[in-house]
């Protein structure tokens, strides 16, 4: 979806290596990648850990090009006490239903501290219209249902305790998973507070899938984020990336597993989960 939405536009995404941390973009490799052609740096909020967001505004600052923070998995996550998304100039959200703050549907959000931004994006979700009817712009139909809005509106007052409840679950799985060999459990950088939309950890040296079947099989189910990195999939071969291009993004694929992680996890449950990490 990140990728999507520049080449809709008629523009190229470049692409940059992971941090093999954190999943998020390896700040040291931005900088090589900006030309005069640059328009803007998207930093993605993975798993619900913000990027180093400090560097990027910095460059963003120094080559004079915007920043637009794709935080669908990441809200109410916090970086320097900053929350993600009030950081550069458009933070973007997701409220697909599996997301940390999710709808019955879909919807999203957009938020700036730029007035010329935000009124751009009011007129663009509408049509195109500042007013009903007078059509300005070529525009979409973007606006949030009333339906979802109402649940949303309930749900969001619940937020800040499913944040804790799912960082609690996270700091059991780093405790309870941190001696088995074979495993590596998600870090979170100095200053950030993680939002844990995901608990994704590697296995090293296994074979992954037949991990995931053996879980499949005890009735645990994971999920990989992501198979085929961005670079590799089909819809982005006309930009001539290839295997071996962006070496930490192609290990992490081969590698990494997200266990349950929700806030009505059991902790019996979770100990069914790590139980069968120890054993297998």
């Amino acid at each position: 979806a990140t990728t999507v939405t520049i080449a809709a536009l008629g523009a190229n995404p470049v692409f940059i290596d992971i941090n093999p941390d954190t999943y998020n973009n390896h700040v040291n490799k931005i900088q090589e990648k900006i030309t005069d052609k640059t328009k803007a740096i998207m930093p993605v909020h993975l798993f619900g850990q913000p990027a180093e967001m400090n560097k990027i505004m910095e460059l963003s600052q120094k080559y004079n090009l915007k920043v637009i923070e794709d935080c669908a998995q990441s809200i109410g996550a916090e970086y320097h006490g900053k929350k993600a998304g009030s950081i550069g100039d458009i933070g973007c959200y997701s409220f697909f239903p599996s997301k940390n703050l999710g709808a019955y549907g879909d919807g999203g959000m957009l938020t700036s501290n730029n007035f010329g931004f935000a009124e751009k994006a009011r007129i663009l979700r509408q049509h195109g219209a500042k007013i009903k009817y007078y059509h300005d712009e070529l525009g979409v139909n973007s606006r949030l249902d009333t339906l979802q809005a109402a649940i949303l509106n309930v749900k969001s007052k619940y937020l800040p305790e499913w944040q804790e409840k799912r960082r609690s679950i996270a700091y059991k799985y780093n405790k309870e998973l941190a001696n088995i060999e074979y495993i590596v459990t998600p870090k979170e950088i100095d200053n950030c507070y993680s939002v844990y939309h995901q608990y994704t950890i590697r296995l090293v040296g296994k074979n992954r899938n037949q991990i995931q079947e053996q879980l499949k099989d005890n009735g645990v189910q994971t999920m990989i984020y992501y198979p085929v990195p961005l670079h590799l999939q089909k819809i982005h071969q006309s930009l001539g990336y290839k295997l071996g291009d962006f070496p930490e993004s192609e290990k992490a694929s081969n590698e990494v597993l997200s266990l349950p992680i929700f806030p009505e996890l059991t902790e019996e449950e979770q100990n069914k989960v790590i139980g069968l990490l120890k054993t297998i």
